[in-house]
């Protein structure tokens, strides 16, 4: 599994995401079990050098033979060449961006043979700004229960806010104040599901801490977003069960004029040795 952080503020974007990478087996009786987690996984993304552009995901790390890692850097690839995914760096939108991106995921996710099980999830989100854009957005889709959803964007052009998606149960906890399983909870004790969920949405504005404010500096909401993940990883440790968020965190932001930046990543290659090479995941 994964922490996924996206954290928007006037001056840009922070996406912030750990490395652990999951693989699922099955148990004695065919349920769903984990046999061995790595860390080292890539998860945020340069999707289009030279565009303020940034990627991140969560969910299925592979589809069927091909990381996603790969498939994000053969995608960027596609938007350079001529074709129908190609981009043209001097008018482009984020909406033109994200629906290209999960149009190239569906067909990638389309051509797994054998197809995997409904059970599996997968979400990303591609963040930044458009060629003529003086606002940032963010936009997101995903794959639930077998079917590829398609691109939508996450709030306005320019709104300011906090997002994350993967195993949410700890910054569910500390910034809205309840577990992600309340609704359920609930309902388990004899409230209906409807008037379970008015009742949140009544107390959520009270229990809510306000982290995020719009003008804070991009410094700053990159050690938010920072801090957010590494919660995560240090709340999983000490779970049951084996530590499915974990690894370096990397993080990456973009913003209007310094456009794509790395502020944290992980190397597999000692970068002394490849003075050539440049930071490309």
């Amino acid at each position: 599994m994964t922490i996924c952080i996206a954290i928007a503020v006037y001056d840009g974007i922070v996406f912030a995401a750990d490395s652990a990478s999951s693989l699922i087996g099955k148990g004695p009786q065919g349920e769903p079990i984990i046999t061995n987690v790595y860390k080292n996984g890539n998860k945020v993304f340069n999707l289009l050098k030279g565009a303020p552009l940034v990627a991140m995901t969560c969910g299925m790390g592979n589809f069927g033979r091909a990381p996603i890692a790969t498939l994000t850097k053969d995608l960027r690839k596609l938007f350079s060449w001529p074709g129908v995914y190609h981009v043209n760096l001097e008018r482009y939108t984020l909406e033109e961006v994200a629906t290209r991106t999960q149009q190239f995921f569906k067909e990638q996710y389309e051509r797994i043979d054998p197809r995997p099980d409904n059970l599996n999830s997968f979400e990303y989100w591609v963040g930044g700004y458009g060629s003529h854009s003086d606002l940032h957005e963010v936009w997101n889709f995903k794959i639930l229960n077998g079917e590829v959803l398609p691109a939508t964007p996450c709030g306005a052009p320019g709104d300011a806010g906090l997002l994350w998606g993967g195993q949410i149960e700890a910054a569910t906890r500390l910034v809205m104040g309840y577990s992600p399983l309340m609704v359920d909870a609930m309902t388990k004790a004899g409230l209906e599901a409807e008037s379970a969920k008015a009742l949140l949405q009544s107390v959520s504005p009270l229990t809510q801490a306000q982290l995020v404010n719009a003008a804070m500096p991009i410094p700053d909401a990159i050690e938010l977003a920072d801090f957010l993940a590494d919660t995560t990883k240090r709340f999983v440790r000490f779970l049951p069960g084996a530590d499915t968020v974990g690894g370096e965190i990397d993080i990456a932001t973009v913003t209007r004029h310094e456009r794509f930046k790395w502020i944290r990543r992980k190397h597999y290659y000692p970068s002394q040795l490849n003075p050539l090479e440049t930071d490309h995941v």
